[in-house]
């Protein structure tokens, strides 16, 4: 699992997502349930990114319609992110994705068993060969045959590839997150962390 650093002030001062393109709030505007809106926007990862405005818009466009097009359900992502965010130590996807996960059915004992190693087979097996194929990724950057074998065939083909878009969407906010040291928003602050 990864270590999170942080002296206290971002690295980067975020941009104020206030100014954001109109383009680029009505691709926000498609990011499914709740969770993400409001007083729950990531407005400090957002306003980290917006300082490259050309990859920014784009990357916005990538995230969002995979989100909606892969073959996942809103709460198996969710799974995977959280798992992302406690793999990578990074409390700012983690502490976002909470509600996310809630408002899609992940219960509280479920969250918690993904801050857990190993993990637990307190899920269904395609949401276990989910979580399992993600550390794959996560620790060995690749798949190892052993794992190919036990694992994907629970997965549509097409869901392999959702399965490596997804997990390198959230290597990249992690990162973002982590590097940067990004503030978390005061709304979020109460959530239980990694």
């Amino acid at each position: 699992m990864g270590e999170q650093t942080s002296t206290g002030a971002p690295r980067l001062p975020p941009l104020r997502v206030e100014d954001m393109r109109q383009e680029w709030v009505g691709i926000l505007e498609r990011i499914p349930g709740a969770g993400l809106k409001g007083a729950n926007f990531p407005k400090n990862v957002l306003g980290a990114l917006m300082h490259n405005p050309d990859i920014f818009g784009p990357f916005m466009e990538y995230w969002v319609t995979s989100k909606l097009k892969m073959g996942f359900s809103i709460r198996e992502q969710e799974l995977i992110i959280l798992r992302m965010g406690f793999l990578y130590g990074c409390d700012y996807v983690w502490k976002h994705h909470v509600p996310v996960a809630c408002e899609f059915g992940v219960s509280g004992a479920e969250i918690e068993a993904l801050k857990t190693a190993p993990l637990p087979l307190s899920f269904s097996a395609r949401e276990y060969a989910l979580l399992r194929l993600v550390e794959e990724l996560v620790d060995h950057r690749t798949i190892r045959q052993e794992a190919w074998a036990q694992w994907s065939g629970l997965l549509r083909q097409s869901e392999l590839i959702d399965l490596i878009h997804i997990v390198s969407q959230y290597v990249l906010f992690a990162l973002v997150n982590n590097a940067l040291q990004v503030e978390l928003e005061a709304p979020l602050r109460d959530i239980p962390g990694l």
